[in-house]
């Protein structure tokens, strides 16, 4: 069954780059959009008193109905935190989120709501701390662990609807380990997509499903602390969307994958990070 988009407010300001996107994002991809309000300064059924909320769902509908677009509302009160998980993991959705307007002591005492948003919610979430559209460049980041490949698929999609570029980016992270494949690996850093190993296989295959899909992609791997590498691909690239893949139910180098390095990736604010849970089978 196709996913809809969920595209979340609790009125804050910077909540509209969420709906902006989110309605270009629906548009491109031809989804269904549910706009979750979230009034965080009630505890009853109305939001009569929250016209920042009110006055953004109001917005939100005018461009809703301006695209033609196929859209139902929805208000909850509560914690957003709270919320949107719930309403997320109860259906097909990819969620849209941006900043919430956190104070700055709140950020430090319970950490970024991304972070636990990224824990929470079992679909894919598009973060939008900024907006960087026509989307001509899309960077996968690929653990080549398997962990990327629902990120890869949705990606691609995302691609083709869009006619961007794509890049398939590997980071070697930094390791004291001395097997066989490790130096292999170390050795090839730079060609690793042409060698037998496990990465290199997983590299050509993403490459292979991209350049079938008629999408100009290609290879690129870089040596050194995984956040770090990403983000300087992104800057250095200048690229629009970043997808990643999160491996939060695995087990097997979880410190590589956890939701921690796309969290802090998203907390750059360079560009639109999509990012999907990896499912075992």
């Amino acid at each position: 069954m196709k996913p809809e988009l969920l595209i979340t407010t609790n009125g804050f300001k910077d909540t509209w780059l969420a709906i902006e996107y989110g309605a270009w994002f629906a548009e491109i991809m031809r989804m269904k959009v549910t706009l979750l309000g979230v009034n965080e300064k009630l505890h009853t059924g109305q939001i009569d008193n929250n016209p920042s909320l009110e006055d953004i769902i109001g917005r939100a509908i005018g461009l809703f109905q301006k695209r033609g677009m196929e859209y139902s509302v929805q208000t909850q009160n509560g914690d957003a935190e709270h919320v949107i998980p719930e309403m997320a993991n109860k259906g097909n959705f990819i969620t849209v989120i941006s900043p919430l307007g956190r104070p700055q002591l709140r950020r430090w005492l319970t950490g970024r709501s991304i972070r636990s948003f990224f824990e929470k919610i079992k679909g894919p979430i598009l973060y939008v701390p900024v907006i960087r559209l026509p989307l001509k460049k899309l960077l996968i980041s690929a653990g080549g662990l398997g962990y990327e490949v629902d990120a890869e698929n949705l990606a691609f999609q995302v691609a083709t609807a869009s006619r961007a570029d794509v890049t398939i980016l590997h980071v070697v992270p930094p390791t004291d380990l001395d097997y066989p494949t490790t130096r292999h690996v170390l050795e090839h850093v730079k060609d690793l997509a042409d060698t037998d190993t496990l990465l290199g296989r997983s590299l050509r295959q993403a490459l292979d499903i991209a350049q079938t899909a008629g999408l100009n992609a290609k290879i690129t791997t870089r040596q050194g602390n995984v956040v770090e590498e990403i983000l300087a691909e992104i800057k250095e690239g200048n690229y629009d969307m970043a997808c990643m893949g999160s491996s939060y139910s695995a087990h097997t180098l979880r410190q590589l994958y956890t939701p921690n390095v796309t969290a802090e990736v998203a907390d750059a604010k360079l560009c639109p990070v999509l990012t999907v849970r990896h499912m075992p089978v």
